[in-house]
């Protein structure tokens, strides 16, 4: 048999460590990934859920807290922690599995992390491809953390099926950059770390907020490291999605974007790039747009 197809026999049935080699196979373009990936089988019916927000809402705990809850009820879930990037060598800097340790040795649980490589928004063309070898393997549900910078967490909307920010009672002043983005993509708030003062006020007012919108939203107020307020998370995540056809072409058509856009980057020395840069450096007219222009038109 084919290496590639031994590959995906074994995600199919849960192969844990077959998972983890072909993640990195993966994640780094070593072959067989680019065969892997073209015949992957993504209709595994897993839920794939979104976990976003502001750094310091408590998104780990919540997962911890939803993965405890759900292999309680017997689902297999896999957790992608996505970290934001050292600018400098490009590491994964939080290490959020850390903060999971409790869900390591059980077996219905595989946890990973990934760097952003630079995008914004925690998605990268790695982030999709690794989403969808989750998608392949014997998962119930699919957790992935972004990080949250800001206005390009509206990505995580065309990789997840249900997409939850995650806010606390001191959110207050982002109300304003959750009507200028978040609205858009959030299927459900949670209010974290609702024992806090001001927690019923702020989830009233984002409640008010939502009702002037196009879509309902529900608002769920949990305190995650008391396990308060999981139970009923976890009914929403598992209730039917909606079918959407238009929304589906729309995403995909962003999903395959970041596909090809990261398939043509790979043709550019980044190492060039940055010998180049340096050398350009020492001219006093140097012009980053000019250099730009110069060093495509020398790689084509």
């Amino acid at each position: 048999m084919n290496t590639h197809l031994s590959i995906l026999n074994e995600l199919k049935h849960g192969n844990y460590k077959v998972l983890a080699r072909t993640l990195t196979l993966v994640e780094n373009d070593i072959a067989p990934s680019d065969l892997i990936l073209k015949n992957l089988d993504t209709s595994s019916g897993a839920f794939v859920i979104g976990i976003t927000g502001p750094p310091g809402a408590g998104k780990s705990t919540l997962v911890n807290a939803l993965t405890s809850q759900l292999v309680g009820d017997g689902k297999r879930v896999a957790i992608l922690a996505i970290d934001p990037t050292s600018p400098f060598n490009f590491g994964s800097l939080l290490g959020d599995r850390i903060r999971m340790a409790a869900q390591f040795n059980h077996p219905d649980v595989f946890i990973r992390s990934l760097a952003t490589r630079g995008a914004l928004g925690g998605i990268s063309a790695k982030t999709i491809e690794m989403v969808d070898v989750l998608k392949a393997s014997d998962f119930d549900v699919i957790l992935i953390e972004t990080v949250g910078v800001g206005q390009s967490e509206v990505e995580i909307a065309g990789l997840a099926d249900k997409t939850v920010v995650v806010l606390v009672p001191e959110s207050g002043d982002e109300i304003q950059n959750i009507k200028s983005g978040l609205m858009e993509v959030a299927d459900c708030f949670v209010v974290n770390k609702a024992d806090r003062d001001g927690a019923e006020v702020f989830a009233n007012n984002l409640q008010k907020m939502i009702h002037q919108g196009v879509k309902s939203v529900p608002v769920i107020k949990t305190v995650a490291d008391q396990g308060i307020g999981i139970s009923e998370l976890v009914k929403w995540i598992e209730q039917p999605l909606e079918s959407d056809n238009k929304r589906k072409v729309f995403l995909l058509a962003e999903k395959a974007w970041k596909i090809i856009q990261h398939r043509k980057m790979q043709a550019i020395d980044k190492i060039r790039l940055h010998d180049e840069i340096q050398a350009a450096l020492l001219k006093n007219d140097f012009n980053v747009y000019r250099f730009a222009e110069s060093f495509i038109k020398s790689d084509g």
